[in-house]
C-alpha cells in the first residue's frame, strides 16, 4: 500500500511544481514585458536621440545656462557698483517766488546719486529777471545754507519727502 501511495503523491507533487514553476513563469515574462517597454524609452530604434541622450544634452544646457547667469549676476554687480556715481535721483520743486506772480515759475531741481551727492540747482523767476543758482551737495547737506524749496528737492530726490 505504500507503494500505491507513493506512486499516487509523486505525479501530484510533480504537478504542483509544474504549476508553481508555470506561475513562477508567467509572472517573469509580464515583469520582463514591462521592463523592455521601460528600456525601449530609453533606447531609439531609429535615427532619433536616446531618452538618456536627450537628458545628458539638457543636463549640459542648465550648466551652460547657470554659467551664464553666474557671469550675469557679477556684470550685475559691477554695473551697480558703477552706477553708484551715477545721477539717479531727480527732483523738482515748482513754486512761487515772489507774491506778485502766479504760476510756479521758480524752481529748485536735485540731480544726487546713490550717496545724495550732486548739485541743487534753483531757478527764482520775477518780473524783470530770472537768477539761476547752484549748490553743491554732499550726502544730502550743501556747504550754503539750503532753502526750504531746495532742502524738499534733495528729501524728495532720495525718497526721504514729498
Amino acid at each position: 500500500m505504500s507503494g500505491d501511495l507513493n506512486s499516487s503523491v509523486v505525479p501530484l507533487l510533480a504537478l504542483i511544481v509544474a504549476v508553481v514553476a508555470l506561475g513562477t513563469a508567467i509572472a517573469l515574462a509580464f515583469r520582463l514585458s514591462k521592463l523592455n517597454r521601460g528600456y525601449s524609452l530609453l533606447t531609439s530604434h531609429d535615427d532619433t536621440e536616446t531618452f538618456v541622450e536627450v537628458v545628458a544634452r539638457n543636463v549640459e544646457a542648465m550648466d551652460e545656462l547657470r554659467d551664464d547667469v553666474g557671469a550675469m549676476r557679477s556684470e550685475i554687480k559691477r554695473l551697480r557698483y558703477e552706477l553708484g556715481d551715477a545721477v539717479r535721483h531727480v527732483s523738482v520743486v515748482r513754486y512761487d517766488a515772489f507774491n506778485d506772480l502766479a504760476g510756479r515759475l521758480s524752481f529748485s531741481a536735485a540731480l544726487l546719486d546713490d550717496g545724495a551727492n550732486g548739485l541743487v540747482m534753483t531757478s527764482i523767476h520775477a518780473r524783470t529777471e530770472t537768477r539761476l543758482y547752484i549748490k553743491g551737495v554732499r550726502a544730502g547737506e550743501s556747504d550754503n545754507q539750503l532753502s526750504p524749496e531746495e532742502r524738499q528737492a534733495v528729501d524728495v530726490a532720495m525718497g526721504q519727502g514729498r
